[in-house]
């Protein structure tokens, strides 16, 4: 037999009423009942009835999650640290994959699912600015990415450009002159393949060093295999170079991998740096230098910020809080690939 909000009274010898107060999480209780409350909730194995619950709230007490490709890694991690975010709110989230494509990204802003759902984080990758109305949708709703459409709804992203900008930079802080990049896209400007690329570029110009478009290698997918046969490319090139970076992550890993087998040594003829601050970056051989984007501050910075939204959706429009775009901050996150210093490859 199913345990009762009566089973929970009696054994916590308080009211029902107090009981559905601290399931509700109402405010003015005191601390020593919510405890006796808590402990039989736990004793007796209850569990809410959620259904009922939303019902009187008229909230679902969920939100949905929508990334291209949950293959890559980084989604794959962004999505962990976005539903970590949500349960420290006691939220249950909804995963969506869309594979970046364009039609399919626009089915999920109509899903029907989302009935279920109290509003939608989205990260969009390939529909284009003619989407945009799209996004005029009848629930909250917060963006990642970089495709700002416009400022009808909150936005939260990585800085691209800048953090691109630092990563070459500290490679040629550390003495290279001749960097190498993976991952680019062709003809590509607003994403993160051209917003890194212009980072790149961006150093570059700042130092005085002459772009090669030798240089560049291009691929589609942001994967491993990608990254190596990018790698491959700039190698058949015969251009000369000292260093690499990797678009990503993953594209670093594959390029280094190439490096190794061409018998080139990372960092000693190569410095290699990566971007995503991946767990499997630390765990590499060489270990990957990298740029931190602030994955974990954006996923709990759009649940906050979609919680916020929810909880103002029931404001006139003048009163509920104005969209807004939120950037996070980035570090450079320094490892065996890539020494800050030409001296510490020597050393080693």
């Amino acid at each position: 037999m199913a345990v009762t909000l009566h089973d929970v009274a009696r054994v916590a010898g308080v009211s029902i009423k107090t009981v559905s107060n601290v399931i509700n999480d109402y405010p003015h209780i005191r601390p020593a009942t919510k405890s006796k409350v808590e402990q039989a909730i736990e004793e007796l194995g209850y569990q809410p009835n959620l259904t009922a619950r939303s019902l009187r709230s008229g909230r679902a007490g969920a939100i949905a999650l929508a990334v291209p490709d949950l293959s890559l890694p980084y989604f794959a991690e962004l999505a962990g640290a976005v539903i970590a975010a949500a349960e420290a709110a006691g939220i249950v989230v909804l995963v969506e994959q869309t594979g970046g494509d364009p039609a399919r990204e626009l089915e999920v802003l109509r899903s029907p699912r989302l009935t279920m759902t109290d509003g939608l984080i989205f990260s969009p990758l390939g529909i284009e600015q003619s989407d945009a109305p799209a996004l005029r949708v009848p629930y909250p709703l917060v963006l990642l990415g970089e495709r700002v459409f416009d400022p009808e709804h909150d936005h939260v992203s990585m800085r691209n450009v800048e953090a691109a900008r630092a990563a070459t930079e500290f490679l040629i802080a550390s003495g290279r002159r001749r960097i190498a990049v993976v991952g680019a896209h062709e003809g590509e400007v607003i994403g993160s393949a051209g917003f890194r690329l212009q980072g790149y570029r961006e150093a570059l110009d700042a130092a005085g060093l002459e772009f090669d478009p030798d240089l560049v290698g291009y691929t589609a997918p942001w994967h491993r295999s990608g990254g190596a046969q990018a790698m491959r490319d700039v190698l058949a090139h015969g251009a000369p170079f000292d260093a690499v970076f990797g678009l990503n992550d993953t594209l670093a890993l594959g390029a280094m991998r190439v490096l190794q087998e061409a018998g080139l040594r990372v960092p000693h003829d190569v410095s290699v740096i990566g971007f995503d601050d991946l767990d499997e970056a630390e765990y590499s051989i060489p270990s990957l230098t990298t740029v931190d984007p602030g994955r974990r501050w954006i996923a709990r910075t759009a649940v906050d910020t979609l919680l916020a939204r929810i909880a103002a959706a029931t404001l006139d429009a003048a009163d509920a809080p104005r969209p807004a775009l939120q950037l996070a901050e980035f570090r450079i996150i320094e490892r065996e690939s890539a020494p800050a210093a030409a001296s510490a490859v020597a050393d080693a």
